[in-house]
This record gives structure tokens, sequence and C-alpha cells, in this order.
């Protein structure tokens, strides 16, 4: 081989080399279209309302509309899989929940979407407690000030309760499972396709206690339509500093069930695309308008990384799998 030729096949090979790292560098084209977030639960509940506050900052951020999308039923696996089945193109994402991807694994004999290998783990958008929260004329009708006057008033009239929550398989549900599993009550479980319709007839007296995700239980509190016993967290909620946590009022040790939400994107999406909705979503999550905002809601933002975020799910799927076979929670 002349001095030439290898010349050549050096110069060859490191051209093409050249032309590997531009493209592995190079940015995807992405938005040049509206982008979704679909919402697995109806308007008016925790996952929708931080879906809408994440939206506009995102729009504003890569100047194409980020639309919310509403497509609740079947605690959340309906809209989930709708996700789970999209191409990877960054144009269709997920507002998922540690029911979305914590808890429905163990609770479904059989899921339509693998929470692990049909997704791609964008960022966690916010962490909220729980609250237990009932009705405020048929609690003063029962004498019900706190989490032991309905403990007893439960032991006293078994059958009689019915506990709303917002999906099988979702926080609010196995909340309430869990409660009813430490303290040796009966409810009747009544699922709803999300927390808006639940919170409703709550309100309204046609359902008796709720588990709810705070943020959208907050305006229903505060208008004194429904009643705060308790919050489900290890610690107090700054969003209601007066409102003792479950092992406070009733003894019960160690009763936690919290809830979070945070974005995905399906599978094979463009992991640039992934890591720049995560950026975004972090700067609008630190503005101090966006933490005020979050904070009256009484939900803790984040905006972690991918792979944090990814941590976070597989970490929460065990140690929910181990709540529901401990409550003996079940759904066909």
């Amino acid at each position: 081989m002349t001095p030439f030729t290898r010349r050549m096949l050096w110069n060859t090979a490191a051209l093409a080399l050249s032309l590997i790292g531009v493209s592995a560098g190079a940015q995807t084209p992405w938005p040049t279209k509206p982008v979704k977030i679909l919402v697995p639960f109806t308007p008016g509940g925790t996952t929708d309302i931080l879906a809408r506050a994440v939206a506009p900052e995102l729009s504003k951020a890569f100047g194409q509309q980020f639309v919310v999308e509403n497509k609740g039923g079947a605690g959340g696996n309906l809209g989930t899989e709708i996700v789970a089945k999209s191409p990877g193109d960054g144009y269709t994402l997920l507002m998922g929940t540690v029911g979305t991807h914590g808890i429905n694994k163990a609770l479904y004999p059989k899921l339509p979407y693998d929470p692990f290998k049909d997704f791609a783990p964008i960022t966690l958008v916010a962490g909220v407690p729980n609250v237990m929260v009932v009705n405020v004329d048929k609690a003063a009708a029962n004498k019900i000030n706190n989490v032991n006057d309905f403990i007893k008033y439960a032991k006293a009239n078994p059958g009689k309760l019915n506990m709303a929550s917002s999906g099988n398989g979702t926080s609010i549900h196995l909340a309430g499972e869990l409660f009813k599993s430490k303290t040796g009550i009966f409810m009747a479980h009544i699922p709803y396709r999300g927390s808006g319709p639940a919170l409703l007839d709550l309100a309204a007296g046609n359902m008796d206690v709720m588990f709810d995700n705070l943020p959208s239980a907050m305006q229903l509190i505060k208008g004194g339509k429904i009643k705060a016993l308790a919050v489900t967290s290890a610690q107090r909620s700054a969003a209601l500093p007066d409102v003792p946590t479950v092992e406070e009022a009733a003894g019960l040790k160690g009763f936690e069930a919290s809830s979070w939400f945070g974005l995905l994107a399906p599978a094979g999406t463009p992991p640039d695309v992934v890591s720049r909705i995560q950026q975004e979503v972090a700067k609008s999550l630190a503005t101090p308008a966006m933490k005020e905002r979050l904070a009256t809601l009484g939900a803790i933002p984040s905006g972690n990384t991918p792979a944090q975020f990814t941590a976070l799910i597989d970490s929460e799927h065990k140690k929910w799998a181990e709540v529901v076979k401990a409550s003996g929670a079940k759904v066909d």
C-alpha cells in the first residue's frame, strides 16, 4: 500500500468518524408541531392541575403549543396505554402518577402496558400528600371531628360508609385500602374516573370519605365544603399546618401514602428531546411564581433528571407492591 493510498484511507476514516460525531451530537429537529400531554384522568384532579401548570411554560420555552388532553378510565390505564403505544417522536407525552407507574403493575393481573419497558421517564414534576376528607354535614351529624371519631363510627356501623377514589389502583384508592387494613374497618370502595367527579359527590353528600391528593381537594377544604381529618404523609403539610398526620391522629405508626406526578414519553423518544424537556420543566419549577403556586396547593416541586426519575419509579413500584400485598387489594 502506497503512502498516498494510506493517507486517503486515513482521511476517509477521519471524515466518517467526524460525520458520526456531528450526527450523534446534533439535536433532533423538535418540536415542529404542537405536542400533546395526555392526562389519564378526568379534569379537576391533581394530575390535570399539574399538567396544566407545566404546559404553558413548555409552550413558551419551545415556541410550540403543548396541549393537555384528558383520557380517563381504568385507574389511569386507558390513557397510559395510549401513550405507551404512541410513536417515540416527542409529540405525545404522559403525565404519569404513582398509580400508573408505581402501583398498577402490582394491582392489575393484566396491565395493558409495561411501566418500565414502554416509557422513557423525563422528570418528576411534584410530590404531594394525600388528605383524608369527609363530607361536612355527615361528619357533623355523626359527631366525627377527628380520625379516631371516624374509626369509632365505622366500627359501630359496618357497611354504612362509602369510600370514593379517583379510580382503581390510584394512590387515593390504595391509601384508603391501607387505612382499612391498619384499622380493621370496612368501607365500600366506589371508584370514579378521576378526582373531580369523586370530590363533587363527596361534597354533595353522596360519598362519605376520600383520601384525595391535597392539591385537588384544597379548594373544597378551604371553602368549607369538605372537612380534612388528616394528611397521609409522614410529616404535616405546610399548606395545612393544623391538620395532623394519620399517624399522629390515630397512632398508626409508619402510616404513609403520598403521591407523585411526572412526565414520561414513549420508549424510543430521542434522548436529547427527553433532556431538553426535563431542563425546561426544571427551570419553570424553580421560578418564584411556580414555587408559590404549587406551595398553595400543597405540592412539592422537583424537576429531577431522567435517571433520578427512573430510579424513583423502580423504588416506588417495589414499595407499593408490598402495600398491595399487605392490604389484599385486588382489581380484575
